[in-house]
C-alpha cells in the first residue's frame, strides 16, 4: 500500500483483524489453514510486537508476512494525571489527529474509557468533541490499540466505548473490535465487562444488540423531545420514543444491562417534570440511570448543580422505583471532560 503523505510504501495492520479476516491474509499468502489462529494467538494472547515473535510460524512464512503487514502497534504520545489517579492518554491517529483515551482506576476495578471516532458528527451542544467536527472513522485496529498500548493493560477490568465519537456511527469497526474482545481466539473477555454508548441511532442499535451481548448504554439528558432535540440534534431524525421501543422488544438476559447516561444541567433538566417524565417514558424497562455531573467546556452557558441538588434529584427517581446511581467525577484537573485535551494538541497542529 502505498502513501503519497509519507511518500514510502506501508503495510498493512495485522492487529485488529478478526479471525475470519486473518484466514483470508493466511489464504493470499498461500499459508496453511492452521496459520490463522496461531498468528491471533500470538497477536491477542501472547501480547509480541513483531511478526518475528511468531516463532511457531516458519522462517519463511514471517518472512512473507512481513513483507506486507506489521502488528500496527502505536504508543500513546502524551499522559496526564489526576490527583484522584485517573489517567488520560492522547493517541496519534488517521496520519495527523489526535484522540483521547482515559484510565480510571477504582478500589478493585480498572476501566478503560475508549474512543471510536476522531472527533464527532453528532454536534451534541454540550460535548467538546463535537465542536471538533468529524475527523474520521478510527479502525478496530486504531481502537484496540488504546487498550493494548496502555501502559495499565495488564490491570484492566472493565471496558467502556464512551470517548470521542458515536460508537455506532462507526459500527462496523466497533463490533469488530468486540468480538475480538470477547472470542474465545481473542481476548476472552466477558461481555459483561464492556459497555457501549451511543446517543441513539436506531438502525445501529438494532445492529448491536443483536450481534454482541455487551452491556447498552444510551445517551438520555432529557426525556423531553423538544429539550432533547435542542441539546443532541441526533433526536430529530433517532427519537427517544423509537430506541425505548426496541429495548422494550429485545430479550434481555439477566447478565445484560442497559442503562442512562443523564448529564444534570441546573436549571434546565434537574426538575421534579423530568423526574416524573422519566418515570413514565421508562415504566415497564428493567433499567438504571446514571447521573453525570456536567464538566465545564469553553464557551458553555451549562452550569452543574450542587452535591445536595444532585442526591435529591437521585433520591426521587429511586422513589419512583428506577435504579439511580451519580457516577464519581473524575480527573477534574486534567481537563476532564471528554475532547479537550486533544482539541488542545490540534490547535497546536493546525498553528
Amino acid at each position: 500500500m502505498y502513501s503519497p503523505i509519507y511518500n514510502k510504501v506501508t503495510k498493512d495492520r495485522l492487529y485488529g483483524k478478526t479471525l475470519n479476516e486473518l484466514i483470508a491474509v493466511a489464504k493470499r499468502l498461500r499459508m496453511p489453514g492452521f496459520a490463522a489462529k496461531q498468528i491471533a494467538d500470538w497477536l491477542y494472547k501472547k501480547e509480541i510486537s513483531s511478526i518475528g515473535e511468531m516463532t511457531n510460524l516458519s522462517k519463511k512464512m514471517r518472512d512473507v508476512l512481513s513483507a506486507d503487514y506489521e502488528p500496527g502497534l502505536s504508543s500513546p504520545v502524551k499522559e496526564m494525571e489526576s490527583s484522584d489517579g485517573t489517567k488520560k492518554y492522547l493517541y496519534k491517529v488517521l496520519n495527523d489527529k489526535y484522540i483521547e483515551t482515559a484510565y480510571i482506576p477504582e478500589d478493585d476495578r480498572a476501566t478503560i474509557c475508549v474512543s471510536s471516532q476522531a472527533g464527532c458528527k453528532m454536534g451534541c451542544i454540550f460535548c467538546m468533541t463535537g465542536k471538533q467536527g468529524f475527523q474520521g472513522n478510527l479502525s478496530s485496529n486504531e481502537i484496540l490499540n488504546q487498550f493494548r498500548s496502555l501502559p495499565e493493560f495488564s490491570r484492566l477490568t472493565n471496558m467502556v466505548y464512551m470517548g470521542m465519537g458515536e460508537p455506532f456511527d462507526n459500527i462496523s469497526e466497533v463490533l469488530k473490535s468486540l468480538e475480538i474482545l470477547t472470542s474465545e481466539w481473542g481476548y476472552g473477555w466477558s461481555p459483561t465487562r464492556i459497555t457501549v454508548s451511543t446517543v441513539g441511532i436506531v438502525p445501529s442499535i438494532k445492529k448491536f444488540l443483536e450481534s454482541s451481548r455487551c452491556h447498552l448504554a444510551v445517551s438520555l439528558h432529557s426525556p423531553f423531545d423538544e429539550e432533547r432535540r435542542k441539546l443532541m440534534p441526533i433526536q430529530r431524525t433517532n427519537t427517544i420514543r423509537e430506541i425505548l421501543d426496541i429495548i422494550r422488544d429485545f430479550d434481555f438476559n439477566s447478565q445484560r444491562r442497559v442503562s442512562f447516561e443523564y448529564i444534570l444541567f441546573k436549571g434546565v433538566n434537574d426538575t421534579p417534570a423530568h423526574i416524573k417524565e422519566l418515570a413514565r417514558i421508562l415504566n415497564g424497562i428493567k433499567c438504571r440511570i446514571n447521573i453525570i455531573r456536567f464538566h465545564h467546556i469553553p464557551g458553555s452557558e451549562f452550569e452543574s448543580p450542587g452535591p445536595e441538588e444532585t442526591i435529591l434529584f437521585k433520591e426521587a427517581l429511586n422513589a419512583k422505583g428506577i435504579l439511580t446511581t451519580i457516577r464519581s467525577s473524575r480527573g477534574e484537573d486534567i481537563n476532564a471532560a471528554c475532547g479537550l485535551l486533544s482539541t488542545l494538541e490540534q490547535n497546536k497542529v493546525v498553528r
